[in-house]
């Protein structure tokens, strides 16, 4: 298309590598120390995309996305209900 640079396949031009995704600030640490570090932080995050993706699928299985999620919790009754000491345990955690 015009207007468009040429680009390589497999290249990605939103994609700059002038600057470090990591950067020490504190510390020297070992090649395998830094590669321990990047191989938790990739796991984490395959693992948090792993977990959005599930949830997207059971959205579309008919689970309850948002606001209808925010229904259900906001529709079940007052756990201490009205009478003598009520407002007592109102304060105390559930």
């Amino acid at each position: 298309m015009a207007g468009e640079p040429n680009v390589a396949a497999g290249e990605r031009p939103d994609v700059t590598t002038s600057e470090p995704l990591l950067r020490v600030v504190r510390g020297n640490p070992t090649p395998a120390e830094f590669a321990a570090l990047v191989a938790v932080i990739s796991a984490k995050q395959r693992a948090a995309a792993a977990a959005r993706d599930q949830r997207g699928q059971r959205d579309r299985r008919g689970g309850e996305p948002g606001w209808a999620a925010y229904w259900r919790r906001s529709r079940q009754p007052l756990s201490p209900g009205p009478g003598p000491g009520a407002w007592r345990a109102s304060a105390l955690p559930r």
